[in-house]
């Protein structure tokens, strides 16, 4: 059975969205693609755990994660505006200063989603204090590399493995500022009797946390072509 149409307004235009579609599925569908992400990725359950993609909606004081709210008929939806702008400026100002993004040394320079954001959002230095955590990096699998202090906790590892290649191999421990994404119980990446090394998990990682081994500065380059691939599986699924 088809879903239900159900109309919305998005920046007081008003568009076409299916039931069941979220707010940032039914703003893309209609060409409006100003909603930043970076946890988010097609094809993935979304999560919200980044808090970039917040908006405002009529009648309601508070802001809601567009990737995980439910379009709803009649419903009045703001993407931009000043209140919004300042938030996710924020956002990206606590997400650099969490960890240790040296981006002039990071082998995805030039080539991250969290520095193209920090740099469309007008980001020239942050206000808070950074906390420099002793972030480590290991470097045991044959192939890859895990760079705790790129990380921004995303998830899109630990879903990707889970609901695309079917290993688990990834998850989160610890919380607050001290949660990291592990392998298997903890166990060092070239241990991990789970892992397929498919590079699923490096291929959609955002920033330089996972990467191929043998990349230097500026030169791991994320393989977006394979990005399609990820809705495809879960559509046949």
């Amino acid at each position: 059975m088809p879903a239900k149409k159900i109309s919305l307004r998005i920046d007081g235009e008003l568009i076409s969205a299916l039931e069941g579609q979220t707010v940032l599925e039914a703003a893309r569908a209609s060409g409006k693609n100003a909603i930043p992400t970076l946890c988010f990725l097609a094809g993935l359950t979304p999560v919200g755990a980044c808090r970039l993609c917040m908006v405002e909606v009529a009648g309601v004081d508070r802001l809601f994660p567009a990737c995980t709210t439910p379009a709803q008929d009649g419903m009045s939806v703001i993407t931009n505006s000043a209140r919004l702008a300042r938030y996710r400026r924020m956002t990206i100002e606590l997400l650099l200063v969490e960890r240790n993004h040296m981006c002039a040394v990071c082998v995805a320079n030039g080539h991250c989603e969290l520095q193209d954001l920090a740099a469309s959002h007008g980001l020239s230095h942050v206000r808070f204090p950074y906390l420099y955590p002793a972030a480590s990096v290991d470097a045991s699998h044959d192939w890859f590399v895990l760079d705790h202090n790129r990380c921004i906790l995303c998830t899109r590892c630990v879903r990707v493995c889970d609901e695309i290649e079917g290993a688990h191999t990834w998850d989160v421990m610890g919380r607050g500022t001290n949660s990291r994404v592990i392998t298997d119980l903890n166990q060092p990446w070239g241990e991990s009797e789970t892992c397929t090394s498919c590079s699923k998990c490096v291929q959609v990682c955002p920033t330089g946390a996972l990467s191929s081994k043998g990349k230097s500065v500026a030169e791991m380059v994320k393989r977006r072509d394979f990005l399609p691939y990820l809705t495809q599986m879960r559509e046949a699924r």
